[in-house]
């Protein structure tokens, strides 16, 4: 006589050495590439804005600038600040990573949007590794 050999295991009790981990590591990429999409979303919006368009054109256009940082000057990824914009007006202070074959830097700009114009209070670059920012605003009387 042939012993029982008693219930036989489901699907999950026979593969749930691989499936707990593979679910876990794809809950991680889809949470992972839920906050990239946010973070691409939000870079895009601000890379968009006239403020930022401006302010980079100023500083891939100046002298000063190409002459730390080599040319082209291209900007970078992570940008930082807030941009509000309403109608005509608007407030932006953002800081905008920047990077030539000579060095890296940062565009830094504070600007009022007033009848429909972007007005730079501020925008400098700072280069890396080195003193003081180049003002690209024209001298103010």
């Amino acid at each position: 006589m042939t012993p029982y050999p008693g219930p036989q295991q489901g699907w999950f009790g026979r593969n749930w050495k691989w499936f707990v981990p593979a679910g876990c590591l794809t809950l991680l990429i889809m949470c992972g590439a839920f906050v990239a999409g946010i973070l691409g979303i939000v870079e895009a919006s601000l890379k968009s804005s006239d403020a930022y368009r401006l302010a980079l054109a100023k500083a891939q256009s100046d002298p000063r600038v190409a002459a730390k940082l080599g040319q082209p000057v291209q900007p970078g990824w992570f940008m930082s600040g807030n941009i509000g914009v309403s109608g005509g007006s608007g407030d932006a202070d953002i800081s905008i990573p920047i990077s030539g074959p000579n060095g890296k830097g940062t565009i830094y700009v504070v600007a009022k949007k007033i009848a429909g114009e972007w007005q730079f209070e501020t925008l400098q670059v700072g280069v890396e590794n080195q003193p003081g920012r180049i003002d690209l605003l024209p001298a103010r009387r």
